[in-house]
């Protein structure tokens, strides 16, 4: 090839690439997408000439705001033939419109706030206003992030903005619209210009490619759009970096790679090994994805955006209030999991998840965070959700316990004291050891009328108003009531005279209105049993006692002086059938 022939074929000025963002931008009203309310109502104001003298656009980092207010420069500005009036029918491009949208045009100034904070950038502005514009109809001043402007310089902007000339008007565009004060707020027309749809902003992106002759898989751009959470400049940016990736085609596994994304299918098959309790198959699903390049942080997110995605549709079982675009291998997968998942256990799931994101941040290897997020939760899996261990610990028991409390024994099995010595502070400071509770002849049983609960002794009516949740009670029974007599539906005791005032009558209309069968509570001069807390007090300290004597706690007190016994607990067993018992330290009783 001749170096005339190289030269023809080298790029000119004119063939510089433009990116899509720029490329793309929209130039006229009707090539804004999502923003339907504000082109409404800028359409009413412009027709019974209703025109504000300041604008503020607020909405997050590539919605359109610098774009829209251009659009806005030329609307009010539009001259083309017969039409010598502000418009937003500016489709045809009018005599200012191109020195507008290439900002060179004297009567349309825009400044950028952050680096232009100062109050000698505004008093330039404020003296520059009192001259009418050179050829356009208005002066138009476009401040952007204006929420950057100092102090100072608000104040200096409020008296023009209050009552600007009539060729003045102001436009602004921020980000962070709370940092504007609210006397420049009360000041101005605000339009919040929306987050683009999913849906909407993948029908974008499929134009764009078929303009740029690139082909694209739907997936693909369903995770550009998904990565860009709204922001339509983002979404552009980064369908031009997959193009280039993918040498003019666009693919998912181009997308996912280049974004460190991890398939949305691998996601659920990774949440299925966790919420299986399945440590070691959710840690080699979690090792694969990390070696095909996905971002450890990013998976967390997008675990948390799958929980969040099946709460949804457990509550409203629709795909489209997901807020995803799924595909049906996807929504059939979400699905399974919502049906098989109660609501507390995806809240859980959720919190870890939100938690382990502020986690995976700071730690210094993000992956090994990751695989500790999800050994917590693979190893809470299978736990009851936090509602129902409350209720059984409201009803007296828990269901595990319940059970074993329930067993009769056999005649080869009896209390043990088994002791567990834990060291903590100076020395021994934690023992666990059994001993007899004391025992009371129960009274015969009666079936009431709620849920055929049994209350055939005071402890269990104890229990019962505990699963009430009426604590007040609870504790003033276990502290100030001695048990004369019992039986369902008389109970005689003898109450302490420093006990709440009515606490007979209360216990008796509670327990009536509660099970719906009249109990009646009396009281008596007899002395009665001792109170619920202080037979828990001297069972304590018999515990105590007994434990104290035994010659493996003397040899331990002889080492450590300063130990003290913080825990007592009962276990009882049968050491004939559990042999790896036999060496345990017991407490023949």
């Amino acid at each position: 090839m001749s170096d005339t022939d190289s030269s023809q074929n080298a790029p000119t000025p004119s063939q510089h690439y433009t990116v899509l963002a720029r490329k793309y931008r929209p130039k006229d009203f009707s090539d804004l997408i999502g923003q339907e309310a504000m082109v409404q109502t800028l359409r009413n104001a412009f027709t019974t000439g209703r025109i504000a003298q300041a604008y503020m656009l607020t909405g997050v980092r590539g919605v359109g705001k610098t774009t829209t207010a251009r659009i806005l420069a030329r609307a009010l500005n539009y001259v083309f033939e017969n039409i010598d009036q502000p418009t937003i029918d500016i489709t045809v491009l009018g005599e200012h419109c191109q020195a507008i949208i290439d900002s060179r045009h004297v009567d349309v100034l825009e400044m950028d706030a952050a680096s232009h904070t100062g109050v000698d950038n505004i008093r330039e502005i404020i003296e520059s206003a009192r001259y009418k514009p050179v050829s356009a109809r208005y002066k138009v001043y476009i401040i952007d992030e204006v929420h950057m402007l100092s102090k100072g310089a608000f104040n200096a902007l409020l008296k023009t903005l209050e009552e600007p000339p009539e060729h003045v008007k102001f436009i602004f565009a921020t980000t962070e619209v709370r940092k504007v004060p609210v006397t420049v707020l009360s000041r101005c027309q605000r339009f919040d210009l929306r987050r683009i749809g999913m849906e909407q902003l993948t029908a974008h992106l499929q134009n764009i490619a078929k303009a740029e002759d690139v082909t694209t898989e739907d997936d693909a751009l369903g995770l550009i759009a998904r990565s860009a959470e709204g922001s339509v400049r983002d979404a552009l940016s980064v369908l031009d970096q997959a193009i280039a990736l993918g040498g003019g085609a666009v693919s998912a596994e181009n997308v996912r790679s280049m974004l460190g994304l991890a398939d949305r299918m691998r996601v659920f098959e990774l949440l299925d090994a966790v919420f299986q309790g399945n440590t070691a198959n959710a840690l080699e699903k979690l090792d694969a994805l990390y070696q095909d390049g996905v971002d450890p942080l990013q998976l967390l997110a997008d675990m948390a955006e799958a929980v969040h995605m099946m709460t949804r549709l457990k509550v409203t079982r629709s795909q489209k209030s997901s807020g995803q675009n799924l595909s049906e291998a996807e929504h059939s997968s979400a699905l399974n999991f919502a049906e098989r998942l109660s609501l507390p256990l995806l809240g859980r799931a959720w919190q870890m998840l939100l938690k382990g994101l502020t986690e995976t941040e700071t730690a210094p290897q993000p992956i090994a965070a990751v695989e500790m997020i999800l050994i917590r939760m693979a190893h809470v899996a299978d736990l009851p959700p936090p509602d129902e261990i409350i209720r059984s610990m409201q009803g007296g028991q828990y269901n595990g316990a319940a059970q074993q409390q329930t067993t009769p024994q056999s005649p080869s099995s009896s209390p043990k004291a088994h002791m567990h010595v834990v060291s903590g502070g100076q020395g021994a400071s934690a023992l666990y050891a059994s001993a007899p509770a004391p025992q009371h002849a129960p009274s015969p049983a009666i079936d009431l009328p709620e849920q055929n609960i049994e209350l055939n002794d005071f402890e269990a009516v104890v229990a019962y108003i505990s699963s009430k949740r009426d604590l007040k009670l609870k504790i003033s029974l276990e502290k100030y009531a001695r048990l004369v007599s019992f039986k369902p539906g008389h109970i005689e005791l003898n109450i302490d005279p420093t006990a709440p005032a009515n606490l007979a009558n209360d216990l008796g209309q509670k327990l009536t209105g509660w099970t719906k069968y009249r109990w009646i509570v009396s009281l008596s001069q007899k002395q009665g049993r001792k109170t619920l807390a202080e037979e828990r007090q001297e069972k304590h300290e018999a515990e105590l006692a007994l434990v104290n004597q035994h010659p493996f706690m003397q040899n331990m007190f002889a080492h450590f002086p300063n130990a003290e016994i913080q825990h007592i607990d009962k276990i009882e067993y049968d050491t004939l059938d559990d042999p790896e018992m036999e060496n345990e330290t017991e407490i023949e009783e």
